[in-house]
């Protein structure tokens, strides 16, 4: 969701804030803003869309001060306007606050601040945090003592960065439910809420966990407990480069990241897979494998693309594993009463390690006595940090809201997983190896698949008019079918549904006709000669098929209007090279249509609220 960044040092901190502002785009935004301490007074600058308005307007102004803080904001409480827009200050101007989260009681804190005498300039709920700070300050308490007293007033989440215009060297980070990440830098140090502005800057990062304050100064970060307790915290190391943030000449960081799956997949896959035994072995959990292989029952829980993700581990596990698994959306399982035990197992899956669904359907199953495993892609990130065991997808950043090279990393981390605990259940050496192979043979797949750009880039342009698609799968490609039915929703705004192909006949017909094109993935695999008549159904009501296909399957291409063919593999990996093609059609439309492809309307990389 929004972004928050900060500097503390010897230089002049615009430039780096507005740098971290443009590397924080990719989490969704409508409205920008930085403030910085100028000889104690705060100068303030906003600005409603992109940040190359923030910049226009700074052009006029003369900004310069070495202590500063910035943010991103996605609209929640009150429209997109400059007045909303943070940084929000205090009564006097001499306070001055980024937050990310949602202050739960912000109606009744403002009456009563009201009451007292503040007058609000915008409709947030952020606003109330920089009025109470003010509150407790003209009350005679200090400015960190006043922080710590109004946080410990609110309910809700936060992740906060806070200046104040009396203490021109500090910034005063804090966070309950909202990612903050600390940079440790020479004779400089920064804010962030994530580790993409830091990058370039420094490798050496602290976490913020919840209930934690920050006090950063341009020589030290000291760390306390809300309850001003004093806390040692670990410096870890980032290792992403400059690289893996930029284009690399690509138009837009989701072709880079579509582009990117070979090598990707590879990188998921170095060390872990063991060819001549015919297994995996995963250092993040072995050590906590007993709990996972003796679990009564799996539970996989995400949101999103991790969802679709989570829905064919579910079919790996079953098959394969033989432990029965369900697979919950995050959002809906947090605020269910679900059955869980110490002999169950949760599995959440992120992409950022920080979705709030998921982070609180972890809480609750630890709650219950359940193990819990994490699967993201984000090292340092709350998931990551809150799960017992866990497998990191070692994807690199991912820049586009748009998941890609996330979701089929996620797809071979759970095959990784499946297979080893395959092996020590049931599977032989022999299937373990014939596995192992054909995973090792998947980043060769795809990037065969890959070079058929043009032809989808073809098949596009007949398509991106249309208002309307199905996508329809069964078996290991119905979730396939989900998931490319939601990038093409996701970054061109066209609807599209994604059904189990039998299902069509329960509603879904009655919809297709001569202008309904339906993305039908029809591998050769067990329920191959069940598609094939789902096909002929379509056809029969004049729908228009495409079909991913398999290699040499000449049949279908006399069954359909397009067919887009993809390397033959086994079934329950077929998804890492169907998807391939359904990812690239939905760029290449949402690129036809004019589409912000990157960062598409109402959208944000990374769900930190409800």
């Amino acid at each position: 969701m929004c972004g928050i960044v900060g500097y503390i040092g010897t230089q002049n901190s615009v430039p780096f804030l507005i740098n971290g502002l443009k590397r924080l785009e990719y989490r969704g935004y409508d409205s920008a803003g930085i403030v910085v301490c100028q000889e104690h007074r705060l100068a303030v600058q906003k600005s409603v869309g992109k940040i190359a308005e923030l910049e226009a307007k700074l052009t006029h102004s003369n900004m310069d001060g070495k202590c500063g803080i910035g943010h991103t904001r996605w609209a929640t409480h009150g429209e997109p306007t400059e007045n909303n827009a943070h940084p929000h200050l205090d009564g006097h101007g001499k306070i001055a606050l980024v937050h990310n989260g949602i202050i739960e009681n912000y109606v009744s804190l403002r009456k009563e601040l009201v009451s007292k005498g503040h007058t609000f300039k915008s409709e947030t709920d952020s606003e109330i945090l920089v009025h109470l700070f003010q509150e407790y300050m003209q009350n005679g308490t200090d400015f960190i003592e006043a922080i710590r007293r109004g946080l410990s007033t609110v309910k809700g989440t936060y992740g906060i960065a806070v200046i104040c215009s009396a203490h021109p060297g500090l910034i005063l980070a804090a966070r309950r439910g909202s990612p903050l990440v600390v940079g440790h830098g020479n004779g400089e140090n920064y804010v962030a809420s994530d580790a993409a502005p830091l990058v370039g800057y420094t490798k050496e990062v602290t976490y913020l966990d919840d209930g934690e304050i920050a006090l950063v100064t341009a020589d030290n970060v000291t760390v306390k407990t809300i309850d001003d307790q004093v806390i040692k915290k670990a410096i870890m190391s980032i290792e992403a480069d400059l690289t893996a943030i930029e284009k690399s000449g690509y138009d837009h960081f989701m072709l880079k990241e579509i582009m990117e799956q070979p090598q990707t997949l590879r990188d998921t896959m170095r060390g872990r897979l063991l060819l001549e035994e015919g297994t995996t072995k995963l250092g993040g959990i072995e050590h906590d494998l007993e709990s996972l292989l003796y679990s009564r029952r799996i539970v996989l829980t995400a949101c999103g693309t991790s969802w679709h993700a989570a829905l064919l581990g579910e079919y790996m596990f079953e098959e394969l594993v033989g432990i029965p698994v369900e697979v919950e959306y995050a959002s809906e399982f947090r605020y269910r009463n679900p059955i869980l035990s110490s002999d169950s197992t949760v599995i959440a899956l992120s992409q950022s390690g920080e979705t709030a669904d998921t982070l609180a359907a972890i809480r609750e199953a630890k709650r219950k006595s359940s193990k819990v495993f994490g699967i993201c892609n984000v090292v340092g990130s709350s998931i990551a940090r809150e799960t017992d065991a866990g497998v990191y997808l070692h994807a690199g950043p991912e820049i586009g809201v748009a998941s890609t090279k996330a979701f089929t990393s996620q797809v071979t981390v759970l095959a990784l997983v499946t297979l080893l605990l395959g092996r020590m259940r049931s599977i032989s050496s022999s299937a373990g190896r014939q596995i192992a192979q054909a995973l090792q043979a998947i980043p060769d797949q795809v990037e065969k698949v890959l070079e058929k750009r043009d032809q989808i880039q073809v098949l596009a342009q007949e398509l991106a008019d249309v208002r309307n698609f199905l996508y329809l799968g069964r078996g290991y490609n119905f979730p396939v079918a989900l998931e490319g039915a939601l990038k093409l929703k996701e970054i061109s705004y066209i609807h599209a549904e994604g059904y189990p192909a039998a299902e069509m006949k329960h509603g879904p017909i009655a919809l297709i006709d001569e202008n309904m094109p339906v993305i039908v993935i029809a591998t050769r695999d067990s329920v191959y000669e069940k598609i094939l008549s789902n096909i002929q159904e379509v056809r029969a009501r004049k729908g228009k098929v495409i079909a991913i296909a398999t290699e040499g399957d000449k049949e279908i291409a006399d069954r359909v209007h397009k067919v887009i063919y993809v390397p033959e593999t086994m079934e329950m990996l077929n998804p890492l090279v169907t998807i391939i093609p359904l990812q690239l059609l939905a760029y290449y439309i949402a690129v036809l249509r004019g589409c912000n492809v990157d960062q598409p309307r109402n959208l944000a990389k990374s769900v930190t609220v409800e």
